[in-house]
């Protein structure tokens, strides 16, 4: 039987693992879920990512890239005027605004750096990404790594109680720690 030429198929792969965390959560994923999500013979899953820690890598690095968790992407609110409190608060508006269920994911991928050795340089690399576009904001680097830990708290403590967003409540704390 010939080999089909197909260069999506990593890509897909780690699209199928992302829906099957959404739907299923961490404790979901295998190869072969993922390669039935896929629909990707299983040998696929195996060759493209050896582990499931690999395939874990993978789809976190995704999720971080993608607006509009990128950091990167959260410049169009903080280049905007007003206090720095004001446009951190419409930046948590609009993350919980959008898709709960993907920002579910994102954070329970984060979260598994607890327990996964793998995961956390990618984990790591996004915070350190969050707190450098932070620093560009703030007095000090002290400010940021705060700022950073309020926002995921925030947001952790809105996709844990399922609570709508106190956009006035989240600027006020902001305010406080920014001083």
């Amino acid at each position: 039987m010939a080999r089909r030429y197909d260069p999506d198929r990593r890509q897909r792969i780690i699209d199928a693992a992302i829906r099957v965390v959404e739907r299923r959560g961490l404790d979901g994923l295998s190869h072969r879920s993922v390669a039935a999500e896929a629909d990707v013979p299983l040998g696929s899953t195996t060759y493209h990512f050896a582990t499931l820690d690999d395939l874990l890598v993978a789809t976190l690095r995704q999720v971080c890239v993608e607006p509009p968790t990128a950091v990167e992407d959260w410049r169009r609110h903080l280049d905007s005027e007003g206090p720095l409190a004001d446009r951190l608060a419409a930046l948590l508006d609009e993350l919980m605004a959008g898709d709960r269920a993907r920002m579910r994911v994102e954070y329970e991928l984060y979260l598994a750096a607890l327990r996964r050795e793998a995961l956390k340089p990618v984990a790591a690399e996004w915070l350190d990404a969050a707190v450098a576009v932070l620093r560009d904001y703030t007095d000090e680097q002290a400010t940021a790594h705060a700022l950073i830990a309020l926002l995921d708290g925030l947001l952790l403590q809105l996709l844990l109680t399922g609570r709508p967003f106190d956009r006035a409540g989240a600027r006020e704390a902001l305010a406080r720690v920014i001083g």
